[in-house]
């Protein structure tokens, strides 16, 4: 079976690094034109020039917050001006806010739900009426597995996850008529830059390899997954090939979470 995304648009938010770029790019070798938005626009250049160079393929970048209202309407905008209207939107932005629940201030809380709810909101609301004039969309929203089984200590981040998780049920019943599929992959341990950032904060005293296979010991599967492993499933979803699949919450994560 092959995952083909031929003519089709894709807004990936958070696209310039980690799972987000890896969903980009394997996007683009699947026949897509694919449009990437981060906050920081040098290190948004330079994935862009990468990934072009690495796929020949169409990939735009477009520095904005998804946080905020007016960023969302322009890079909604600007791809449709560049590239045309979307076919599939890929909410992937987002940070893990986490800690005490009495430390969690108001601010901390809007903040979070501006960038993993609201910023969900205002993309499906400015793609999903040209989707519905063409029949035809796929919107993946990035949790991660505290969506389903959240722990002590990890609001604020875990209860948007679970507000998003149910956005996505939601919009998938209400748009499956119009072929608009809507799914969320939650996210358990991936290797990404992030996990090269906790490495040298941590400064554990053994080898990069070394910190990661151990943190994969814990996992059913015996190891940490891989952003590639991860961009596979987005590709299935978005692609035809996943044409009767919406309103999912599906595990990315080795087996580790106890809610399926």
């Amino acid at each position: 079976m092959e995952c083909r995304m031929d003519g089709r648009v894709a807004l990936i938010t958070g696209g310039s690094r980690g799972l987000g770029r890896a969903m980009a790019e394997t996007f683009v070798r699947a026949g897509a034109k694919v449009a990437i938005v981060a906050r920081r626009p040098e290190v948004l250049e330079e994935a862009v020039k990468e990934m072009t160079t690495a796929t020949g393929g169409i990939i735009k970048g477009y520095p904005g917050d998804v946080g905020k209202a007016e960023d969302c309407q322009r890079v909604v905008d600007a791809t449709v001006a560049d590239l045309g209207p979307i076919d599939i939107l890929i909410n992937n932005a987002g940070t893990s806010v986490r800690g005490p629940f009495l430390q969690q201030t108001d601010e901390a809380w809007q903040a979070d739900f501006d960038l993993k709810v609201f910023a969900h909101i205002r993309l499906c609301r400015l793609v999903i009426p040209s989707m519905q004039q063409r029949r035809w969309g796929r919107i993946i929203n990035i949790l991660n597995t505290g969506a389903k089984a959240p722990r002590a200590e990890g609001a604020p981040t875990q209860v948007s996850r679970a507000t998003s998780m149910a956005l996505t049920k939601v919009l998938a019943n209400e748009f499956a008529r119009d072929n608009i599929l809507v799914n969320a992959l939650l996210t358990g341990s991936i290797v990404t830059d992030q996990v090269a950032n906790r490495y040298k904060r941590e400064q554990p005293g053994i080898s990069l390899e070394d910190y990661i296979a151990n943190a994969g010991k814990g996992i059913p599967i015996g190891r940490m997954g891989t952003a590639q492993e991860y961009a596979n499933l987005a590709c299935f979803l978005a692609s035809e090939a996943g044409s009767y699949v919406t309103g999912t919450a599906i595990n990315l994560d080795g087996g580790a979470c106890p809610v399926v």
